[in-house]
């Protein structure tokens, strides 16, 4: 699949780090060093516009290094890039640690996973068909 991009950052495009790897890795566009400290959230620029077909979403997530080991996630995880948005890409972070966190330049910061997705039609009905599990929600199907 190709994807059309413009690329206003200083680095390369996001490549797959592998090749079985779903989600490319993107890289902060930055003058300056960011700190980001405990609790706070900021917007992160990519540099990066992109034209989806139509059909697709690009997915914004976080790196699980930096989730893991510096408690730094994406807020509205996973965010939503649409087919019909044509503005930058940019990462809207959280530092969930208790310590600050710097954002340097080109820093890999989420990634961005392309998917498929449906539009879905509503059929309004009065009653919907049983299921084994039925209403049974928030940990109803037990802890193991």
């Amino acid at each position: 699949m190709k994807i059309k991009v413009i690329n206003k950052s200083k680095h390369e495009l996001p490549t797959y780090a592998t090749g079985g790897a779903a989600g490319m890795d993107l890289r902060a566009n930055i003058d300056a060093p960011l700190v980001l400290k405990s609790l706070e959230r900021t917007l992160v620029a990519t540099g990066l516009f992109i034209e989806l077909p139509l059909g697709f979403e690009a997915q914004i997530r976080p790196r699980s290094g930096l989730a893991f080991k510096n408690g730094l996630t994406v807020l509205n995880s996973p965010g939503t890039i649409d087919a019909d948005y044509r503005g930058e890409i940019k990462v809207i972070l959280v530092n969930l640690s208790k310590d600050d966190f710097t954002i340097n330049d080109g820093e890999r910061v989420a990634q961005m996973v392309i998917a498929k997705h449906e539009q879905a039609e509503w059929e309004p009905v009065q009653v919907l068909e049983e299921s084994t599990r039925g209403e049974g929600g928030f940990g109803s199907t037990g802890k193991k």
